[in-house]
């Protein structure tokens, strides 16, 4: 499991959760960009602002007239709430001690202090008192705030409140598995005095097996509760409890309920589930709109969250590849290739140190992220004169941290150093400096010169940027068209906020036509890339560490917020047979779901499976039909072989279709070109093809028509018969001497016979795999 990811990942689930004017705001008036982020505001076009200018200022007049009339009217309402609201404010009344029923007087002297509030000062059991005079001292009136029963609960909660925060202190600080396990103890102990967070921590903790053993029948018990509470996280959880039927039984409109109800209470991952599901109408009515307005309010906090440095990479790995190269398609660096590197930094390697900086500054690739290491990697590297390493030492100085105090001269520094050895982060960096005014004053002008130089390198921030400066017009003339093309360069380099923009440009419409398929499938985009992402590599830990109950479950949850590569793994695990938690009877089915919904993504794999999956009648009814379907569309839309392999054996054997020996062969010829792989099998299949095809041409023929056209005497001349009387006389030979020997052979002791083999019943069709 990741070291910080509890204390981290989980509150970032939903802890910012939205208010109700942030979920029903209208996000497609406008835009403006920040340090690269588009921020909805003005998206129209010139001409388009100058009319609405002079519809708005009439508006306006309309609106300030309104306004003046109202005004008194609104002030002399408002001094009347105010005056009812002081009327109506509940007074305390004093229970028990000596002046019981009389109002608490606020404030009141204790001690020499005055005391707005009820306090537990002077008492021993913390019980709130109040005085009932201003000098309590001279009076000795006094009474309690609230009854023993409310006095014990809010001393509960407060003790609740300290062991869960004790507990999230070591959670927080700590890297090791066994200092967590602790973490939870203290949770699981506030979890049991009712307390909110701690039950949703715990909840999700026994849901995935994180520190504490999965319990999926005690996690659903804790979510009911908070969802009778209210909480948007225990909603959430609750909804794919019942869509993925784990621990209740299926109800998919359950789900929806309960999902719909999270997103409301502004929990982020319920938003990210309505938005895939209202994209692939799964549940719901297709709807791009209402897929666009959840994915954007989601991508609205993601791409808030990205600093300079991009944050976190993402590894997507896939199990199925995984477990035929293990260690090849993850992309994952091997424990002895980090030491060698390692090795190499500490010889002097100025390479390696840049690499190693590189990789601990943005984590992944099994490298935990570590600003320590990266900041001692770099200045290895820029005491040795690297520019590279002097940039992204000033992109740290510039951001700050933990480790590198945010010094903004600092930043430039290093940053005007690798500039002007040419380095295209370093001049991106002073071109940040110049455009926000970072320890210079502002310069729109260099700032653009410096993106300008960066962009012409490739370095994907300083084509951000630079489209930045043409979305807004600040420094050069406004162009959308511009502004598009250099947040597409940024795209293909990967960055985040590029997506976003180009999200934002094809949500409204700004310098492209309007898409709003185009727009969800780049925000679908920027959501994966939110810190809920890590829960990827921790599912694959699990999954790695033999804990596949743990693992598919994890992955179920990510396959609901549409992470395509998380429903394949989930639907391999589930065709592996490898978790116990699913029945049997329900493997195959819910892996064929997830098939499905990875191939409607373009999984490639996804969609072969779909056709074997029908083919063999697993997880439904063998159906030829469906299984030719899928196999064309994974033959024509990803060209894969295996598909048109099978194409070629549905053809020669015709099931699913006409039998046709001719279509059968162009599709083995096709499968042999698409891939080197497929040729040996091919090779075989066109053999086997050939002997079909000699011994249907010969049945087809009259072969007694043929031997009357054939005149022996002239094929093989006239003394045929002799030659033919000899051969039948050697063969007749052979056989003879071949007998005489067998009957040499020593005869087996009696008692002892030969093991008669069992014969296997004979195989059914199936396509080669």
């Amino acid at each position: 499991s990741l070291p910080d990811e509890e204390g981290n990942q989980d509150e970032s689930l939903d802890s910012k959760t939205l208010s109700a004017e942030d979920q029903v705001k209208d996000h497609s008036t406008g835009t403006r960009v920040v340090a690269g982020q588009i921020f909805l505001e003005s998206g129209k076009s010139d001409s388009q602002s100058e009319e609405e200018e002079n519809f708005q200022s009439q508006e306006e007049e309309k609106e300030n007239s309104l306004e003046e009339l109202n005004s008194l009217e609104t002030s002399n309402l408002l001094n009347k709430d105010l005056e009812e609201a002081e009327i109506q404010s509940p007074v305390l009344t004093a229970i028990g001690g000596t002046a019981d029923g009389e109002p608490c007087h606020f404030p009141f002297l204790f001690m020499e202090k005055e005391y707005a509030e009820c306090t537990a000062d002077g008492r021993e059991d913390g019980r709130l008192w109040c005085a009932t005079t201003y000098d309590y001292k001279k009076d000795q009136k006094w009474g309690f705030c609230e009854s023993e029963e409310q006095s014990n609960k809010r001393r509960q909660m407060q003790e609740a409140e300290d062991v869960y925060q004790i507990g999230m202190k070591i959670l927080n600080e700590s890297s090791k598995k066994a200092q967590k396990k602790v973490a939870y103890q203290y949770l699981l102990k506030a979890a049991d005095m009712n307390h909110t967070k701690a039950m949703e921590k715990v909840s999700y903790a026994l849901l995935f097996g994180d520190y504490l053993k999965q319990n999926i029948q005690l996690s659903k018990e804790l979510l009911e509760k908070l969802t009778e509470e209210g909480s948007p996280k225990g909603q959430m959880a609750l909804g794919f409890l019942y869509a993925s039927g784990l621990g209740v039984n299926s109800s998919q409109a359950k789900a929806l309920v309960y999902y719909t109800f999270g997103a409301l209470g502004g929990n982020l991952i319920a938003h990210m589930i309505l938005g895939y599901r209202y994209w692939a109408g799964i549940g719901v009515l297709q709807s791009c709109e209402s897929a666009l307005t959840h994915y954007r309010l989601v991508a609205n906090h993601v791409a808030s969250d990205i600093s300079l440095t991009g944050g976190t990479v993402v590894q997507r790995i896939r199990l199925a590849d995984e477990v035929e190269n293990p260690g090849m398609a993850s992309g994952m660096l091997e424990e002895d290739l980090i030491q060698y590197y390692q090795f190499l930094a500490e010889k002097g390697d100025v390479q390696a140190q840049v690499g190693l900086g590189q990789l601990h500054l943005h984590g992944g690739r099994g490298v935990e992220q570590n600003h320590q290491r990266a900041f001692e990697y770099f200045n290895q590297a820029a005491n040795a004169g690297n520019s590279h390493a002097m940039a992204f030492l000033g992109k740290m100085y510039s951001e700050g941290s933990d480790v590198v105090p945010q010094s903004n001269e600092t930043a430039l520094q290093y940053f005007k150093k690798a500039a002007d050895m040419g380095n295209p982060v370093g001049q991106s960096g002073l071109g940040m400096a110049y455009l926000y005014g970072r320890g210079v004053p502002v310069n729109y002008e260099l700032a653009l010169k410096y993106f300008q130089k960066a962009a012409e390198q490739g370095w994907v921030d300083g084509q951000l940027q630079l489209g930045s400066m043409y979305y807004n017009g600040i420094g050069v003339k406004r162009d959308y068209k511009q502004a598009l093309k250099y947040f597409n360069l940024a795209s293909q380099g990967g960055h985040i906020l590029a997506f976003y923009n180009l999200a934002q440009m094809h949500a409204t419409g700004t310098g492209v036509m309007r898409s709003c398929h185009t727009a969800v499938e780049l925000f679908k985009n920027v959501c994966e890339r939110g810190r809920w992402s890590e829960r990827l590599m921790t599912a694959y830990n699990s999954y790695k560490d033999g804990d596949s109950n743990s693992a598919v479950v994890q992955y179920l949850l990510l396959a609901e917020q549409g992470y395509e590569v998380a429903q394949s793994n989930a639907a391999f695990i589930l065709d592996q047979k490898e978790a116990s938690i699913v029945g049997e009877n329900e493997t195959y089915p819910r892996a064929l779901l997830h098939w499905n919904r990875a191939a409607s993504q373009g999984y490639t794999v996804a969609r072969i499976k779909l056709g074997d999956y029908h083919f063999y009648g697993f997880g439904t009814d063998v159906d030829y039909e469906t299984a030719f379907i899928h196999y064309r569309l994974a033959s024509e839309q990803q060209h894969s072989a295996q598909a048109m392999f099978n194409l070629g054996y549905m053809h020669e054997k015709g099931l699913g279709i006409k039998q046709d020996i001719h279509l059968a062969k162009r599709f083995y010829d096709m499968a042999a070109e698409a891939s080197p792989d497929a040729q040996v099998p091919v090779f075989l299949a066109l053999c086997k093809l050939g002997v079909i095809y000699s011994l249907q041409y010969v049945r087809e023929i009259n072969i007694r028509e043929v031997f009357s056209h054939i005149d022996m005497d002239q094929l093989l001349g006239p003394e045929w018969d002799l030659y033919l009387m000899t051969i039948i006389a050697l063969l007749l030979g052979t056989i003879i001497a071949y007998r005489q020997r067998q009957h040499q052979v020593i005869p087996r002791p009696a008692g002892l016979r030969p093991a008669v083999p069992q014969q296997e019943p004979p195989p059914e069709h199936q396509p080669p795999q």
